[in-house]
């Protein structure tokens, strides 16, 4: 007898989130050498994290065996310090997404609604089923959300409202006038999300935060994964006003995040030089495949994240026949745009690479 017979139904119905490829995956079904491979798939920093994080990283290893400070006070006051916020708006988690799962475990349940935009972030419609929740998906035209589609889409179920500002895996982003006529229209029932995972790459992004210090149900997520270069790690934040914080504080699991990861979040913070290199990095790479798509005649959506979306016309035949010579791209089926590749910026030689191989491979559809 099947174990799944005695299992949340709703959870084997669910189809499991699927990051980008793997490098040593992929070098071991291929066998490629893993040093040859490009990955521009995920999101991630190609400069790496920044040198006062390595430093850091190195100079925890010997405290090891104490368990990391549960509360996070040391970088909870730097963020709360940085954002001129209390540290009680301050909350950490293991990657913004566990913020997210903690919001779920927090507002969600079989009478409560969560809202998202019809092409965000997959893991809100995961962690939304999840918990039982009914998810709303309200239609983005032009890959940018319709907030007053989504204030219209407010019932007195919904729990918490999500947008995502700069929008993965489209890189749209929703200016501050429209955010400001939509805050006006959302009851104090409806916990509204701000994710800006991205927001470092923003050149005059939206003050969300005023909202926080308004005493708004709101929360800011935000993460040291990109501009920072501390995917691996797992750490991420979220600004909130006390009411919300608190609440999440109660839900996460005790020493959430690991001591290495707070450490070098923490040094990351000064080491502002290397965040303007990665900024600086992801401008030229975002030019490159601008004007590389616009010579092809590709469909493209002009982006202010870390990465571009791009209308190849078969995204998992281009995924599936650049990951033959090495080049991780993301086919973007799971986000209803099969014809669609996110393509991360990577370092000059890497998108040169990747631009090299999308061309031989899309001359043979």
């Amino acid at each position: 007898m099947s174990i799944e017979k005695f299992s949340n139904q709703f959870v084997c119905d669910l189809v499991a989130y699927e990051p980008g490829k793997p490098i040593e995956e992929t070098a071991r079904e291929l066998g490629l050498d893993p040093a040859t491979i490009v990955k521009v798939a995920s999101n991630e920093n190609p400069l790496g994290p920044a040198p006062m994080a390595l430093d850091a990283i190195r100079n925890s290893a010997t405290d090891m065996h104490i368990y990391p400070d549960g509360g996070g006070y040391k970088l909870r006051s730097a963020l709360a310090e940085k954002y001129d916020l209390g540290l009680e708006n301050v909350v950490l988690g293991n990657g913004s997404n566990e913020i997210i799962e903690l919001l779920c475990h927090c507002f969600l349940n079989e009478n409560a609604a969560l809202i998202a935009a019809e092409h965000a972030f997959v893991v809100y419609k995961l962690m939304a089923t999840l918990f039982g929740a009914n998810y709303v998906e309200v239609p983005d035209p032009n890959f940018v959300h319709d907030l007053d589609a989504m204030a219209a889409a407010i019932t007195d179920e919904t729990r918490l409202l999500f947008i995502a500002n700069p929008n993965n895996p489209t890189g749209t982003i929703v200016d501050e006038e429209t955010i400001d006529r939509f805050m006006k229209k959302v009851p104090e029932h409806v916990i509204v999300v701000f994710d800006e995972a991205y927001f470092e790459f923003v050149n005059d992004a939206p003050n969300t935060l005023k909202y926080v210090r308004e005493g708004r149900n709101v929360i800011i997520l935000r993460t040291f994964s990109k501009a920072y270069g501390l995917a691996g790690l797992r750490i991420g934040y979220g600004l909130g006003a006390p009411q919300v914080t608190q609440i999440l504080q109660k839900a996460r699991q005790p020493f959430n995040t690991n001591e290495v990861a707070q450490r070098a979040a923490l040094a990351s913070l000064a080491d502002v030089d290397h965040v303007q290199a990665t900024v600086s990095n992801n401008a030229e790479g975002l030019s490159f495949y601008e004007t590389a798509f616009q010579e092809m005649n590709l469909e493209y959506v002009p982006s202010v994240a870390n990465f571009i979306l791009v209308n190849v016309g078969d995204g998992d035949r281009l995924f599936a026949n650049m990951l033959k010579q090495g080049v991780i791209v993301r086919a973007m089926r799971g986000y209803k745009l099969p014809g669609w590749v996110r393509i991360s910026i990577g370092t000059k030689t890497e998108n040169e690479r990747c631009l090299s191989v999308m061309k031989e491979v899309l001359a043979t559809f």
